[in-house]
């Protein structure tokens, strides 16, 4: 009896089904590679995450916080640091038109704008995994049709048409399926589960951008300004600088 399967396959496959043979290999490695990069970004930014909001306000300066906050491209200091330049700018023009816009407006505008670009750059590369989850399936599905074609052709030109001859090449072609299913799964998988976990970090950084909203403009955190306490050093170098 004949012996079928991916050997076989591959053997006997024309050009149009080691193409899509080969496209699902590169998609399934392109996913992957997604997946490995992006988690390990997001384990990074989770162990920062955990503990950033509370070692910026421990710190004794504003020096000390942003280098609390980590390495220079991570989202939290980088939202610091777009606070305090925005604090910056508007109070050396005020008067001109450079300082015309609010100081709350200038602020949270320069906040948000720090927090839209680090959840773009979190974003990236996940529409790899949006675009092979949705289309894999169907790039296995037309391998499995294009194989199943041509081995009901060839079946018809040899005139063997009994069941033992029909379900070899029609259930070896259906490995195209299987194959494009088991590319889409795991990046369906990896996609939602990043998005989750950069919903995560956004709403963190949403929290840490409306603490320091508050913090430039009136040198305490939002909630704290009831509370009795004397100020901290970083607490004294924002205040004196707004």
């Amino acid at each position: 009896m004949e012996q079928f399967g991916l050997d076989h396959l591959w053997t006997n496959a024309d050009v149009v089904q080691k193409a899509v043979a080969i496209l699902l290999v590169i998609m399934s490695a392109m996913s992957w590679y997604v997946i490995a990069f992006k988690s390990w970004s997001l384990i990074r930014l989770q162990k920062v995450a955990a503990s950033a909001r509370e070692a910026f306000w421990q710190s004794r300066s504003i020096a000390e916080g942003m280098e609390a906050l980590g390495e220079d491209d991570t989202p939290f200091r980088t939202l610091a640091q777009a606070g305090l330049d925005c604090s910056q700018h508007h109070r050396h023009h005020e008067g001109t038109l450079g300082g015309a816009m609010g100081r709350s407006e200038w602020m949270a505008s320069g906040l948000r704008a720090s927090i839209d670009e680090s959840a773009a750059k979190m974003q990236s590369g996940m529409s790899i995994l949006a675009s092979v989850s949705s289309t894999a399936p169907f790039v296995g599905l037309f391998g499995t049709v294009w194989g199943i074609y041509h081995a009901l052709v060839a079946i018809g030109l040899a005139g063997q048409a009994s069941l033992d001859k029909v379900a070899g090449p029609v259930g070896e072609a259906l490995i195209m399926t299987a194959l494009g299913l088991a590319v889409a799964i795991p990046a369906a998988l990896g996609y939602n589960a990043l998005v989750r976990a950069n919903k995560n970090i956004v709403s963190r950084l949403n929290r840490f951008g409306y603490d320091l909203h508050a913090y430039f403009l009136t040198g305490t955190r939002v909630g704290e300004a009831a509370v009795t306490h004397a100020p901290t050093r970083l607490e004294a170098v924002s205040a004196a600088k707004v």
